[in-house]
């Protein structure tokens, strides 16, 4: 092309550019409003981000090509896990059938939800051991990987390059050093929380680590979607932790202090663990494309647990073909309520569907007792929370705003029979983007001591009515309005 060519072509974009911008947004407009609208399952989700697309034709495609995309596939997420995974879900241990001893008549018809819903059977002879915050959880897990013969399983949302992760990479190199097969999955965004990220650590140590869900540009996006904030630690195929606790220091004691942060995680032994080691597999070879052997990896010791057993079963979650599942396990737990329901939750901003179950069942009588921190971690989504706890409150619903320090626990009891624990908040972001995974339980025992916990919290807490809600200052009113229109994607 010759110099002429070129300053006639130059000459004609300087001259026509604001032609040419249009025609880019217009057609890139479409193109995200198009894609927007036959891909989003939800009507709500689908006209925010046309509307979004439509009133910034240049910002809101890109927007929607950074955060509102799902670029996991379901349809190949499904074939992973329908060919070269299959024998996680051989199991041998046979399903529960009754659970009206273990936890009440009404719960026959969530044993049937969750046999449709979760992908996994109900299994008795599991042992569920609560664990309080990182002095008695972090313990038990370091000594579960100190005693680690053959494999160790690790999953979690945040792994800092702090004290505690420290003694977690310290304890993992020792039994790395002593043959045991060793894989660590960590969520691409959580591990941006500390610096150096110590994903750096491990496989300087030699131990195999990965991110989930990496991005590609390399950009840091702390709302990025799509996150794993699954919690799991399997050693030996045998023993099983699992619940809401990252980790990092904040959650011990000796090393955070007077600031130290509340968390329940679980001791799970039996065979809910094999259920634990198919989800880590599942999310292992997804992020790597490494199978994990069923025979490496999982155990046949796993009986003879620890008394009480109690049925058990793994749900997940997430934005793949499990989208609603602890979203429809809520609901039916909601419907079937005959007493009392207690929720324990961080980020409490269900979406107007568990609202309405939850208004339904104050107005059916239920007991309903929402317990949130008084003070959060994440002020705007406290903001977003605040601006919609009028909702409930308004039904007959009970909230109280915790005192002390932060709470991270997830935790909700039906009834003194039914309890649903594990990494779900109840929010936009756990019920539709997150990969999350809960355990629903079906035990008087367990759920009696998980209520006796919130009725502790309940104690402690401030009851939170509609006269000190409307006593808010208009701009304070007026903010968490705005940050709650905001709310899917805090």
């Amino acid at each position: 092309m010759t110099s002429t060519h070129l300053y006639t072509l130059h000459d004609l974009i300087v001259r026509h550019w604001p032609h040419v911008v249009f025609v880019i947004s217009v057609v890139s407009g479409a193109a995200a409003a198009i894609h927007a609208a036959m891909n989003k399952s939800d009507v709500r989700a689908a006209i925010a981000w046309v509307g979004v697309i439509l009133m910034s034709p240049i910002f809101g495609p890109l927007l929607y090509l950074v955060a509102g995309i799902n670029r996991v596939r379901r349809d190949r997420i499904s074939q992973q896990r329908d060919s070269s995974l299959k024998d996680y879900t051989n199991q041998k241990a046979i399903p529960v059938a009754d659970v009206a001893e273990d936890s009440g008549t009404q719960f026959m018809s969530m044993r049937t939800l969750g046999d449709r819903i979760s992908g996994f059977p109900l299994l008795d002879d599991n042992h569920i051991r609560i664990l309080n915050g990182g002095d008695e959880a972090y313990p038990a897990m370091l000594r579960a990987i100190r005693a680690a013969r053959r494999t160790i399983g690790l999953q979690t949302y945040i792994f800092d390059d702090d004290r505690s992760g420290r003694e977690f990479v310290d304890a993992l190199a020792e039994a790395h050093a002593r043959g045991v097969e060793i894989r660590v999955l960590i969520d691409a965004v959580g591990s941006k929380y500390s610096r150096p990220p110590i994903i750096r650590l491990l496989r300087k140590k030699g131990i195999t680590a990965a991110l989930f869900m990496t991005n590609p540009l390399g950009m840091k996006m702390p709302y990025a979607n799509l996150r794993s904030h699954r919690k799991i630690l399997i050693v030996d195929g045998r023993h099983g932790f699992t619940g809401g606790m990252n980790i990092r220091e904040g959650f011990v004691s000796a090393l955070a202090g007077r600031n130290v942060a509340s968390d329940t995680h679980f001791q799970v032994e039996g065979p809910v663990v094999l259920q634990l080691t198919s989800v880590f597999a599942h999310d292992w070879e997804f992020t790597t494309h490494e199978t994990l052997p069923y025979a490496v990896w999982c155990s046949d010791e796993l009986k003879n647990v620890p008394q009480p057993s109690v049925p058990a079963r793994c749900v997940r979650s997430g934005p793949d073909r499990f989208i609603n599942s602890t979203h429809n396990m809520l609901l039916g737990a909601f419907a079937v309520a005959q007493r009392h329901i207690r929720i324990q939750s961080p980020y409490f901003l269900p979406d107007q569907i568990l609202l309405g179950a939850l208004n339904t069942a104050a107005r059916r009588g239920i007991q309903v007792d929402v317990v949130i921190p008084g003070h959060n971690n994440l002020r705007l989504v406290d903001y977003a929370m605040t601006a919609q706890l009028d909702q409930i409150i308004r039904n007959g619903c009970r909230v109280w705003r915790a005192s002390g320090n932060f709470n991270h626990s997830k935790l909700i009891t039906i009834d003194g029979g039914w309890s649903y624990v594990g990494s779900s908040n109840m929010d936009p972001r756990s019920l539709r983007l997150n990969f999350e995974l809960d355990i629903e339980v079906y035990s008087h025992e367990l759920a009696a001591q998980i209520e006796l916990m919130i009725d502790s919290e309940i104690e402690r807490a401030d009851p939170c009515s509609l006269a000190e809600l409307a006593a808010l200052p208009f701009r304070k009113r007026l903010r968490n309005k705005i940050i709650w229109l905001a709310s899917p994607y805090l």
